[in-house]
Parts: C-alpha cells; structure tokens; sequence
C-alpha cells in the first residue's frame, strides 16, 4: 500500500469514527417519538392509585376502604361494596311520584317503607364451609328478601345440626378416603356416617309429607319442603331456621341433585308417591321479581343454577336494579357460570342503566370481607332505616 492510499484509509476511518460519536451521542428520532409519547391530561376528579398505610397501624374497616383505590379485584370489592350498600340504602320514597303513580303508594310513610328487594345465592360449597356462619347471620337478621340455593347448600347446613365437618387437605387420597368411609369437599371431610344420620332424620319427614299430600292434598314445591325442613330442624345454627323464622324463601330448582334426591329416591320404594312441584316455584320467585313495587338487587356467591334463576327471575321486571356477582368463573367458554354483568344485560337480566360489579375472587375468602363493610355495619342500617319500618315484602 502507498502512502497516499494510507492516508485516504486514515481519512475514512476518521469520519467514520467521527460519524459513530454522533450516532451514539443522539438516540434515533423514531425510537424517541415511540418511547416519549406525550399524555393528555387525566380529566378532573380521576383517582389516583394508593393504598393502604401500615404506618397507621391495623385497622381492619380502613384496611377494606382503602381496596376500592388499589386495583385489579381489590377495586371490584371495593366496588361491589359501594354497589351492595346502594342496594341497602334506596327507598322508593327516594323517587319522585309518578304522574301515574298507584293510588297506594302516594302516601310517603308507605313509600319510605318500600325498600330493594334482595335475591341471594349461593352455591353447596360454601354451606360446606365456615361461610355459612356468614350467610345465617344474613337469614337471621333478615339481610336478604329471597334465597337461591342448591340441593348441597340446603342439606349441609342441616347435616351440620347433625354432625360437624371437618378440616382435611386438598391432596388427600380419594381411594384411601373411600375406603374410610369419608367424603372430601376440597380441603373439608364429611364422614359418610353423617349422611346415615340425614337419612335417620329425613325419613319421618318425607313420611309426613306425603301423608299430608294424600290426606290434606298438600301440594309440595322444593320451596315448602325447604321452609318445613326449616322448621324441623329447630336449631339456630341453621340457615334454613332462620329462613323459616323470618319466612324468607329459599328456591332449589335442583333440589333433588344431592342428598335429599337420595332419600327421596330411597323412601320411593317404602313409601312410594310423593311429589315436588316444580311449576309452583318457577311462579312464585317470577313473581317475587315481578310483583315488587321497588327496586330489586341480585347478590349471587358462584355460578350455575343459582346465578341463571336469579337473574332469570329478574328478566321479568326487565332486569334487576343492582347486582353483585362473586365468581372464579371466566366467560371465554360461555358459560352462563362466567359470563359478564354486561353480557346479562343483553338479555334483559340487568338493567341498562345499572353498575353492576363481578368480583373474580374465591367466595370464602372474600364474601364474609363483603358482609363486615355492608350487612354488619350497624350504625349505616340504622340511618339507612331511619324515618319508617322498612319491607321488601310488597
């Protein structure tokens, strides 16, 4: 090589050096205008993110009010609070009268008596556990209007007067179980022997039934069997004591799906001929629906029957005011079980106007959270009380 091609090797080398340092000194124009996106400005009154401060100490109804501001489904509690709460507090007196208005509900003591009526469901799991505690203390109190049920959450909880239940594991064995003689729900176990002792229990029940059928012409629906099994069982512990004390009613379309189909089954071959009528519920909780002079709200722990025959119940006042929904379930298979508030509204099952929340959560953990900020706060239900004796009855 000359050295003059030498130096012209030198010179390119220089520039090309030169050029890298002002490449490496300036990010690509592109990358800045992707990366340094300018924001609009938040409208007014936007929430910011924040939660809780243990530098304040533990205060537990703090704890819960700060979840509203601090995302994902710690937002959707703190939401269907606000949403169970609304439920709680209208009055119809809190609505203008109608040029239309019935003559009976003009009067504003009867209008501030008139309050949403509350359909509750829940499905046989939670019964199982300790969330019954839970939904007795509803019952008991007279928190809820209208109950929906399977055949599980009726029969555990009278099985529980019975004989206790029990903490095991989710990894238990079920062969080894079998062979033992308990049956596994999750992580709780049920000796197969508390269910001899239903059987004990139920027999003379279903033999007096069908008595007063033949004799009286007793008409049975799974909502009267359920109200007398209420009575039956004379026991505080019970939800369904409760329910028959304050004379809520509790629906279980599928009330044969389960233990009392297997006494029912059982006691069809000693003493054949009762019968459920399952036509006379299906009309009386649509008329519970249709019938109310209020507003109606849907709390519903879980999916399958009891969330469709709430909700379907309330397609016959063109959807319910209110609705809260706690639920695992995920609507991309289409299951009624997942499907979205919005998906109800659709149908007609929700109202247009309302905001609803589904809180994606597991119900035992979360739905006794829900009862301490809403149901149990006893100073709220007194001033949301106040003026008149509220019903839900009309």
């Amino acid at each position: 090589m000359s050295s003059t091609e030498a130096k012209k090797l030198d010179a390119t080398t220089t520039a090309q050096a030169a050029d890298s340092a002002v490449a490496a000194s300036e990010a690509p124009t592109g990358a800045q205008e992707a990366v340094l996106v300018v924001s609009e400005s938040m409208p007014d009154g936007a929430v910011t993110v924040e939660g809780y401060d243990f530098n304040e100490g533990v205060d537990y109804h703090k704890l819960l009010q700060s979840f509203l501001r601090t995302g994902f489904q710690a937002t959707n509690f703190g939401r269907a609070v606000e949403e169970i709460n609304r439920m709680r507090k209208w009055r119809l007196s809190d609505e203008p009268i109608k040029p239309d208005e019935d003559e009976d509900l003009i009067d504003p003591a009867v209008r501030a008596g008139i309050k949403t009526k509350i359909f509750f469901g829940y499905t046989s799991n939670l019964i199982s556990s300790g969330t019954r505690e839970t939904i007795r203390y509803l019952a008991e109190h007279k928190m809820v209007d209208v109950i929906v049920t399977t055949a599980g959450g009726v029969e555990e909880d009278l099985i529980k007067c019975l004989a206790p239940t029990y903490l095991g594991d989710f990894k238990l064995d079920g062969v080894s179980l079998r062979k033992k003689g308990i049956n596994r729900i999750g992580n709780l176990l049920v000796p197969n022997d508390n269910y001899v002792l239903f059987e004990d229990w139920m027999k003379p029940r279903l033999d007096a039934m069908l008595e007063e059928q033949k004799r009286d012409g007793v008409v049975w629906t799974p909502s009267k069997m359920i109200h007398r099994l209420g009575k039956e069982i004379n026991d505080p512990r019970s939800v369904y004591y409760w329910a028959y004390k304050n004379n809520i009613p509790v629906f279980s379309p599928a009330l044969t799906d389960g233990s009392i189909g297997d006494m029912i089954y059982f006691h069809s071959f000693n003493n054949p001929g009762l019968i459920l009528d399952i036509a006379g519920d299906i009309r009386r909780i649509n008329d519970e629906a249709a019938n109310h002079k209020g507003r109606t709200g849907m709390l519903v722990l879980g999916g399958g029957v009891v969330k469709h025959h709430i909700h379907n119940a309330n397609l016959m006042r063109n959807g319910a005011d209110y609705a809260v929904v706690v639920s695992v379930a995920q609507e991309f298979d289409g299951s009624d079980a997942g499907a979205s508030p919005d998906e109800a509204k659709s149908w007609g099952k929700i109202r247009s106007d309302a905001e609803p929340v589904k809180v994606v959560a597991e119900a035992s953990l979360i739905f006794p959270l829900l009862v301490a900020e809403t149901f149990a706060q006893k100073d709220e239900e007194k001033a949301g009380d106040e003026g008149a004796p509220a019903t839900a009855a009309q």
